[in-house]
C-alpha cells in the first residue's frame, strides 16, 4: 500500500482523467511518478500525439497532508528523453559572425560592448565621437589581425622569403595601432588590407626576376657529303 495518496492508483486515475479531459491528444500508458514535495507529485504518461514523438504528458496532483483526497493541479505536454527538440537558444550578439552583415542590414553595438567606451581614460583614441574605441577593443583587434589571414603565422607568411616591413608596398601605421601593422598597397597581393609587419608574400618589391627556362641550343650538324648547287648564269 502506498505511503501517500499522491502515488496510489487513485492519483493515477485523477491524473489520467485530467489529461483526457484536456482533449489535446491520446494519453498512453503510465510511465512513472515523481513526488515533488509532501503535498504534490508529477505523474508521467506516454503521449500519442502526431508530430510529438518522444514527448510525454505530465500531470501534477496535490493532496493536503493527512487527507486521502487527491486533486489535479496542472497538466502539460513536455519533451521526454528521446524527443526531438530545437537547439538551445543563443542570444543574437552571440550568433552573429564576421561576414554576416549585408548591405541592407543594421547591426547596432551592444550597450555593454567592451570594444567601446565613453570614458576618455579607457579610450584608445578620441576623435570627438560619442563612443570611442576602448583600449580593450584595440588590443583585441591587434590580436585578431595578428592571428588572421595576414598575420605572421599565416601560410603566405611562412612561405615568403621576405617580410612586409622591408617591402616598398608596405605603408606602416602609427600609434595607437603601432608599427607592427601596416597597409599593403600592392594591387596583386593584399591590396588595401592591414597586414602584420612580418607577413609576406611572393610579390615583395625585392623579389628577384624569375630566371627564364633553359633553352635547348641547336648545334650545327655536317654529314660531310658534298652539296650540289645549281647556278643560273
Amino acid at each position: 500500500m502506498p505511503s501517500t495518496p499522491l502515488i496510489g492508483k487513485n492519483a493515477v486515475a485523477v491524473a489520467r482523467r485530467g489529461l483526457e479531459e484536456l482533449g489535446e491528444g491520446a494519453v498512453g500508458e503510465h510511465i512513472g511518478v515523481q513526488q515533488v514535495s509532501l503535498e504534490s507529485a508529477t505523474h508521467r504518461f506516454a503521449a500519442e500525439v502526431p508530430g510529438y514523438d518522444g514527448w510525454e504528458w505530465n500531470a501534477v496532483v496535490a493532496c493536503v497532508p493527512g487527507s486521502k483526497y487527491v486533486t489535479l493541479s496542472e497538466v502539460a505536454l513536455v519533451p521526454g528523453g528521446s524527443a526531438l527538440q530545437p537547439p538551445r537558444w543563443v542570444p543574437y550578439h552571440e550568433r552573429v559572425r564576421p561576414g554576416d552583415l549585408g548591405p541592407n542590414d543594421v547591426m547596432p553595438p551592444r550597450d555593454d560592448d567592451p570594444r567601446l567606451t565613453a570614458d576618455e581614460q579607457t579610450a584608445a583614441m578620441d576623435f570627438g565621437t560619442t563612443k570611442k574605441l576602448s583600449k580593450a577593443g584595440l588590443n583585441g583587434t591587434k590580436v585578431r589581425w595578428q592571428n588572421g589571414a595576414f598575420g605572421p603565422r599565416s601560410e603566405y607568411a611562412e612561405k615568403a622569403k621576405l617580410p612586409c616591413y622591408t617591402c616598398a608596398f608596405y605603408v606602416p601605421m602609427t600609434d595607437p595601432v603601432g608599427k607592427n601593422f601596416g597597409v599593403c598597397t600592392n594591387e596583386y597581393s593584399a591590396d588595401g588590407h592591414i597586414v602584420h609587419s612580418r607577413y609576406g608574400c611572393g610579390a615583395h618589391t625585392d623579389t628577384p626576376p624569375v630566371e627564364p627556362l633553359g633553352v635547348v641550343e641547336l648545334r650545327p650538324f655536317d654529314d660531310e657529303h658534298p652539296v650540289s648547287v645549281d647556278t643560273i648564269s
